[in-house]
């Protein structure tokens, strides 16, 4: 009868398309993942993979076979995990990526629930502005957006990723504010150069009504990070093009104004990714779910949405009771 080990050996490197960021997820060395896959083949008589220097493919029987096991090997590692997670409470480090501000600003004023709920679980995160891989580098989760999914990776969105333009009143005083997105032309523009790809971003806004329009302000300053962005606006040196979750917290108090309510750029989503397996380990599992359900109850999704309703007036505007 063929061990778990030599299955789960194979059903990983299958999926992952190599032996070291297989045993990276199994957590042992690429030469037994190896070992144990040239073993399951002497035992079947087939020969599952093609080996190169480069790469590793399933040959036509290694499908088939792939097939055939996958399921049953999920079923039997959901079968222990279960058991394992009824008589052990969630523990150890969880190992997280996530860009700076959002972890700041929205994930971590959730943490002192989740601490509350499992003190045997120690947070070791990394803030900053980069997509990791998360087998290769050994995180449990990540945050973050516009990730290309790797085989074995799920995402579950968080909240949307939509840019708004913002000034400060200082700025906006004795200019005329835009009423079309062709109207920043006429502003000063505070610019964003993608840490990725080095150029200046442009953005394409578009209303309720399904309209759209390019949105470029003449470039008065650029720089390489949101957060940076809001502080130029907020010393009125022009007007920002910035996601809704870094100007959030300076529309609630005053400090910048919405330009063009009606109007956002659409980026898609933020993003808890994490990998595809049928159970995870406890500790993954519990932030996953911990996460998931404050989010819905922090109603992050309305907050952080660009349409004309989701930015909240700011607290003078609320005390008045003058709407927005």
């Amino acid at each position: 009868m063929e061990s778990l080990a030599n299955l789960e050996s194979f059903v990983r490197s299958a999926d992952l398309r190599g032996f070291s960021a297989a045993a990276r997820q199994l957590g042992l060395t690429p030469a037994a993942v190896s070992r144990n896959v040239a073993v399951l083949e002497r035992n079947l008589g087939l020969r599952l993979f093609q080996r190169s220097t480069r790469k590793l493919t399933l040959t036509e029987s290694g499908e088939r076979f792939l097939d055939s096991v996958r399921a049953h090997v999920e079923a039997l590692n959901d079968a222990l995990s279960m058991a394992s997670l009824e008589r052990e409470a969630p523990a150890g480090t969880l190992k997280l990526s996530m860009p700076p501000g959002f972890g700041m600003d929205y994930v971590l004023p959730l943490m002192p629930g989740f601490l509350r709920r499992y003190p045997r679980i120690r947070l070791d995160w990394l803030l900053e502005h980069r997509q990791v891989d998360l087998i290769a580098e050994g995180f449990d989760a990540a945050i973050g957006s516009g990730v290309e999914l790797a085989a074995g990776m799920l995402a579950r969105p968080l909240a949307p990723l939509h840019v708004i333009a913002v000034a400060s009143p200082q700025y906006l005083q004795g200019r005329a504010a835009p009423v079309e997105p062709e109207d920043l032309a006429g502003h000063d523009g505070i610019s964003l150069r993608s840490p990725h790809t080095g150029r200046v971003r442009h953005w394409a806004m578009r209303d309720s009504a399904g309209r759209e329009a390019a949105a470029v302000a003449r470039e008065r300053i650029v720089l390489n990070d949101p957060e940076a962005m809001c502080r130029a606006a907020l010393d009125g040196l022009g007007v920002a093009l910035v996601a809704v979750q870094h100007a959030l917290p300076y529309l609630r108090d005053g400090r910048l104004q919405r330009l063009l309510p009606d109007w956002y750029a659409d980026l898609g989503s933020i993003s808890l990714y994490y990998p595809n397996r049928g159970v995870l380990p406890s500790k993954t599992r519990a932030f996953v779910d911990y996460l998931l359900e404050a989010v819905e109850q922090a109603q992050l999704s309305s907050r952080l949405a660009g349409r004309a309703e989701a930015p909240a007036p700011s607290r003078a505007q609320t005390e008045t009771g003058v709407a927005t």
